[in-house]
């Protein structure tokens, strides 16, 4: 019997090779195999691709009339993710192997580990093997080795908590696209043609960020004035009952100095901060001038070559025995990075920083140690030089002891309401390690930090403050709010940061100028169609979790709780619409014609009758309830409509296929004749029209532009794929055949084409005024064209 241990990626294999002995072999008389997925190998098709035939017209189009879905209607079919080819031969071959199969992914919260485990399963078709679970706290050797013996027995994919959530979560996250679609035909509606992305990240996002601006630009500053006292050390003393006053003469002078007494002395002291995760160690970088996608790409290449940590983790700590394979490391990290070793002294794990649980455990050094920053940068970059640096720094600070200091509480003898706090440094620990909120501007510090102390005396002084503006958003600020909110893990809040932020995005959400954070077009348009919505409400994740929950305890399934959504989706519309009209009044935007479509069934659809929505308007004209019905029969139609200039046509076509952007679409198709026949206010003759039918190009001086009513020349020839004329008017260092209105002889042309200034009259400007000229043909901004020359 040979049991597959299937790990989640690459590196956690190689980790329980090395701890079974091998990536194949015998552990305490069970036969094994390590394999490995590499994250997700298989992800959910388009929607259109999950439901029948008779409805994929329906899912495709964005069309509001098409919402919502009906979940039932969709299969969940998923397709091979890119670039995994290999990946998922190798497991292939290796489960075939097998007759039992190890679930070895990682132990999520949101069960992440077990569906892309799972779905592989169910994509290569292997349910009938034996199964169990190994339940590890992290992939060290013993934690591993102690999870291979004691795996669990599992019966199936459903009987698996894990799983169910997990798969929850996914289709929830996937129906979320409605909301996409309903914003992206609000913009439309206002004449905006910008697809506006939602989700319960991407929306939470925006709304923190659009409310925070608006509050940061609403900010209308009010004054105060106060009697306060200030001793001799700088240290303030207020009294929170003392009236506040809008203008200074209005503060009584009825106060003077008076001597502080000193109410206690206590010692106090701070723990090192938290170790980071991705989400605030790349906003720490954002403020270095490195950009959240360089962080996220740069740091995946030091992982893979052992230098950092895993970057995808939820954890917030570490577990003791990934404290104790670090432990030996430390004072070689310490050198790297230019700290005093004999600043760690706290060798001992910390009850805050080291918990028996987790997984990959919070980002932290790797277990290879470099020789120098100078080395991480040369291979790295300056973004791997910051990333080790602020990383080790924070990690070794764990190990550091407490900030120490003694904080003085004391009051003005003759006005004891008015008390002072002064917190007087006693032993820099840590923070003589690694400090956040050093060089900093826009951190707070501590006010009551003060080297000297309380004095000894103290003045009365007319303090002058202001209501507190509220902080331009910036990415810190940003993550701490979702942390705060629970929305989305550090890698992911960093991920989907990076998207949104993006400038090779076409429609970026946020736009990030040094640290400022504002809401880029598509942004500003979300947040004004988000308020009061669902997709919108910050409670939305914590929502979706409760019910991630209930669906592990088995007290109901995922149908249920996902049947909501089709109700959201209504109430969206309905909120997105009202909301639409404010931003059209706000912005002064039009009112945008919507698309309409007629639906039926296409009886000479190629291979056979389909059902098919195509467009109701078509160059200014809606067809009639007739006319549709014409078309789906298959019948061509004729009508009057208007083109682009406003003049009026004779069209005549039927329904067929049509290609946008390599997109197939159902819609009026325009007939073209098979041959040419007129062109620019020109028919050509039956000689003319043989001659291009052949394939030859011909030169032509009296065709009529539509814009100006003038004459021109040009070569032409006929495209037959297309079935389209295409004209010719010059290039390279061939003059074109008119300018300005004038048709120039072909001796003129071969003069200018040989460098000579030729004298030429009757030229009409754009504005329609007549004029002479001296003409030459030049290259001028890299590109060869006719020169006037006056005088």
């Amino acid at each position: 019997m040979v049991a597959i241990v299937v790990a989640e990626k690459p590196s956690a294999a190689r980790n329980m090779a090395s701890a079974l002995g091998g990536s194949m072999g015998s552990y305490k008389g069970t036969a094994y195999e390590v394999t490995n997925l590499r994250g997700h190998l298989y992800g959910f098709v388009q929607p259109h691709a999950m439901v029948d035939a008779s409805l994929a017209d329906s899912y495709q189009q964005w069309d509001l009339g098409n919402l919502p879905w009906n979940p039932q209607d969709l299969s969940w079919k998923r397709e091979p993710q890119k670039n995994v080819a290999d990946v998922i031969k190798n497991l292939r071959t290796a489960l075939s192997r097998g007759d039992e199969i190890v679930i070895a992914t990682d132990l999520d919260p949101s069960g992440e580990g077990d569906l892309l485990f799972w779905e592989a399963i169910d994509e290569l078709g292997f349910h009938r093997k034996q199964f169990s679970r190994m339940e590890f706290t992290d992939e060290s050797k013993t934690s591993i080795q102690k999870a291979f013996e004691q795996r669990r027995p599992v019966k199936s994919m459903q009987d698996e908590s894990d799983y169910r959530k997990a798969m929850f979560r996914s289709q929830w996250d996937f129906l979320s696209m409605q909301f996409t679609r309903i914003a992206t035909a609000m913009g439309r509606q206002c004449g905006q043609d910008l697809v506006l992305r939602q989700g319960r990240l991407k929306s939470a996002m925006v709304s923190l960020v659009g409310d925070q601006q608006k509050a940061y630009a609403g900010y209308v500053k009010r004054p105060f004035f106060q009697s306060r006292f200030r001793d001799e050390n700088n240290v303030t003393y207020t009294n929170p009952e003392e009236p506040r006053f809008d203008q200074q003469s209005q503060v009584p002078h009825q106060y003077a100095a008076s001597p502080v007494v000193l109410d206690g002395k206590a010692d106090k002291k701070t723990a090192p901060p938290k170790l980071l995760d991705l989400a605030a160690l790349s906003s720490m970088l954002v403020g270095k001038g490195v950009k959240a996608n360089l962080t996220l790409s740069t740091y995946q290449k030091m992982y893979e070559d052992q230098v950092v940590s895993y970057p995808r983790t939820e954890d917030k700590t570490i577990t003791p025995e990934q404290f104790k394979d670090l432990t030996p490391l430390i004072d070689r990290i310490a050198a790297v990075v230019g700290v005093d070793t004999a600043l760690l002294t706290h060798r001992q794990p910390r009850s805050t920083h080291v918990k028996p649980k987790g997984a990959h455990g919070a980002n932290r050094p790797g277990p290879k140690v470099p020789s120098s920053l100078d080395e991480v940068e040369h291979k790295y970059g300056k973004a791997g030089r910051l990333i080790y640096e602020m990383l080790a720094k924070n990690y070794l600070a764990m190990v550091a002891e407490d900030y120490l200091y003694e904080q003085q509480k004391g009051y003005v003898e003759k006005y004891p309401d008015f008390t002072g706090i002064a917190n007087v440094p006693k032993a820099p620990g840590w923070r003589a390690v690694f400090d956040p909120d050093a060089g900093d501007d826009a951190a707070e510090g501590d006010e009551n930090e003060s080297s000297k102390g309380l004095g000894l005396a103290a003045v009365p002084f007319v303090f002058e403050g202001a209501n507190k503006r509220p902080e331009h958003p910036t990415m810190t600020w940003l993550m701490k709010q979702l942390e705060r909110r629970d929305v989305g893990t550090g890698a992911t809040r960093t991920s989907t940061y990076s998207e949104v932020t993006s400038e090779k995005a076409k429609y970026p959400l946020l736009s990030e100028k040094g640290r400022k954070l504002t809401l880029a077009q598509a942004g500003e348009m979300s947040w004004r169609l988000l308020s009061g919505t669902r997709i919108g409400d910050l409670g939305l994740t914590e929502k979706v979790y409760a019910d991630m929950r209930d669906i592990a305890a088995g007290t109901t399934t995922a149908e249920d709780r996902l049947a909501v959504v089709a109700d959201w989706v209504r109430e969206d519309i309905v909120t997105m619409t009202k909301n639409a009209a404010s931003m059209r009044a706000d912005l002064g935007l039009k009112e945008a014609q919507v698309v309409t479509h007629a639906k039926g069934v296409w009886q000479s659809a190629p291979g056979g009758p389909k059902k098919v929505a195509f467009k109701k308007t078509w160059s200014g004209h809606e067809f009639s309830d007739a006319e549709v019905a014409r078309l789906l029969a298959g019948e061509k139609i004729s009508f009057s409509a208007t083109d682009t200039k406003g003049r009026t046509y004779t069209a005549t076509g039927a329904l067929g296929i049509g290609d946008y952007k390599g997109r197939k679409f159902v819609g009026f198709r325009l007939e073209v004749p098979d041959k040419p026949t007129k062109w620019s206010g020109r028919t050509f003759t039956t000689t003319e029209t043989s001659a291009l039918l052949a394939g030859q190009t011909l030169v032509i001086d009296d065709f009529v532009s539509a814009r100006h009513g003038v004459a021109f020349g040009c070569k032409v020839s006929w495209d037959a794929k297309t079935k389209k004329i295409v004209p010719d008017f010059g290039s390279g260092d061939e003059p074109p055949r008119t300018w300005c209105q004038v048709v120039l002889t072909d001796t003129q042309r071969k003069d200018l084409a040989a460098g000579k200034t030729i004298e030429g009259k009757g030229f009409v400007s754009a504005k329609g005024k007549s004029f002479d000229a001296r003409i030459s043909w030049k290259e001028e901004d890299g590109k060869k064209k006719i020169v006037p020359l006056f005088g």
